[in-house]
């Protein structure tokens, strides 16, 4: 019991308090783009804290850690891929990106868990236990389940995304998924009431092969608009698998860590189903984003088409217009030409706002991070339910990039995929651009009704190259 209170253990602890206030401040400070860099390096400080300050004051059995050169080996190699990917990732690349790290999170997990298990049944037959129903042991085989889920899951989630991987839509899926998570279940169960034989460790392994299996197939048939919702539902399962390590280890600042992550995760993930209007459930059992049609075209489907000259005018001369920027122009890396068309606009006495669909791009929140690197003020972006109420006094919507958050079919054709997802009602507007380089589908991989629209004019073209035009259109009235 002396160990518990020496200085080095009372500094620890107040370390991991500190962190743990870091993690918090960083995390509000997320809220607005103004302080999210800020908020970046605080939470950063707080777990920089925490790695220091265990290395340097953490013991057991009265001795300090070991190993410290592979572990500095091992913090250096990890920083230099974290800094190498953040300082080269272009923002198309943005959301494999966070998949491949919150898969590492997972991975992390899990290992722990496994690592953990044997020392946990040596303990246990030590003292005498017939079964492994205790507190460590249910942290351990959470960790192991949720960490592998997750891990999983999120290198699936980054093959599709990738666009090396396509889905697997069927619904013997759902039956498959739901079988999986049972048998999961009852595996955790039997193995708590498992004698704890020191050396047995194969249960331990099939049920770590089963969570892993469970976490491909639950995102195989997931796809299209709906890869947002699992991105944030993964990253909501590594935050409760660090969490599961948090309470093993006793390890404050890992608990409170993966309890802000796993909790904003699935707020996160709760609004954005909200904004599918798709069912949690769903997501759960990998049935997200399967539906039995694929869509269809309007019937009528004449295409008309307007000059830079001609768009150049109906913008100059509009008193409201809103632009709906999609994952065309992340590809097109047009956000900053974008943002001079709007300022262009605006000293023409127009009054310029940028509509932003919950699920936009390819994770939650991907064109507000790109509008916030071209410096579009945070106050220009305006949410989809409030955008929608201000169509009907719209002169112009011009659609850069977008598909599938715009298209009607999501309210108007019951066999489409997206059917029931609210969208960004462009068609509302007294006029409709969409800039676009051909007719091709979306990511939902359906046609867009919008582009057959009467009041629709397409501007086919890169969006980089037709913005630039357009702007010189502009200036030259």
């Amino acid at each position: 019991m002396n160990e518990i209170f020496t200085i080095q253990n009372s500094i620890l602890e107040i370390s991991y308090l500190g962190a743990s206030l870091l993690f918090i401040l960083g995390l509000k400070k997320l809220s607005h783009p103004l302080t999210a860099r800020a908020g970046n390096l605080w939470a950063a400080a707080g777990m920089t804290a925490a790695i220091v300050f265990t290395i340097l004051f953490h013991q057991m059995d009265g001795k300090g850690i070991g190993n410290i050169p592979w572990i500095l080996a091992a913090l250096a190699i990890g920083s230099f891929i974290g800094w190498y990917a953040s300082v080269k990732v272009k923002m198309t690349a943005m959301p494999q990106m966070v998949s491949i790290f919150n898969g590492m999170g997972g991975a992390c997990a899990a290992l722990i868990s496994l690592m953990e298990f044997p020392h946990l049944q040596d303990e246990l037959a030590a003292a005498g236990h017939t079964h492994m129903l205790t507190g460590p042991a249910i942290a351990i085989l959470l960790g192991l389940m949720i960490g592998s889920v997750s891990f999983a899951g999120s290198m699936i989630a980054f093959l599709k995304l990738d666009g090396r991987l396509g889905d697997i839509k069927t619904p013997a899926l759902r039956i498959v998924n739901l079988s999986f998570l049972v048998v999961l279940l009852v595996a955790l169960v039997v193995i708590m009431y498992m004698h704890p034989v020191s050396g047995n460790n194969w249960p331990i392994y099939l049920f770590a092969l089963a969570a892993l299996i469970y976490g491909v197939t639950f995102v195989m048939p997931i796809g299209g608009a709906d890869m947002p919702v699992v991105i944030s539902l993964l990253n909501s399962f590594t935050g409760v698998a660090a969490a599961m390590g948090g309470f093993l280890y006793n390890n404050q600042a890992m608990l409170t860590g993966g309890i802000l992550v796993g909790s904003a995760g699935t707020i996160l993930t709760i609004l954005m189903t909200r904004a599918m209007n798709r069912s949690l459930l769903n997501v759960i059992i990998g049935a997200f984003g399967v539906a039995s049609g694929s869509g269809s075209e309007s019937e009528d489907q004449t295409v008309k088409e307007i000059s830079l000259s001609d768009a150049a005018v109906l913008l100059s001369y509009s008193q409201k217009v809103y632009i709906v920027p999609g994952y065309g122009l992340a590809v097109a890396q047009a956000q900053h030409l974008c943002h001079d068309l709007d300022n262009l606009l605006t000293d023409k006495g127009v009054e310029v706002k940028y509509a932003i669909h919950p699920v936009a791009g390819r994770m939650p929140g991907h064109m507000n991070v790109l509008l916030a690197e071209a410096d579009v003020p945070y106050e220009k972006l305006v949410e989809m339910e409030d955008a929608n109420n201000e169509m009907s006094n719209t002169d112009v919507v011009i659609v850069i990039g977008a598909n599938d958050v715009v298209n009607p079919a999501a309210e108007e054709d019951p066999s489409s995929p997206i059917y029931g997802m609210p969208i960004i009602r462009a068609q509302d507007a007294r006029n409709v651009i969409v800039m676009k380089r051909s007719m091709a589908a979306g990511y939902a991989a359906i046609p867009n009704n919008l582009f057959y629209h009467p009041k629709n004019r397409m501007l086919f073209g890169d969006a980089k190259a037709t913005l630039q035009k357009l702007v010189a259109e502009i200036k030259s009235l």
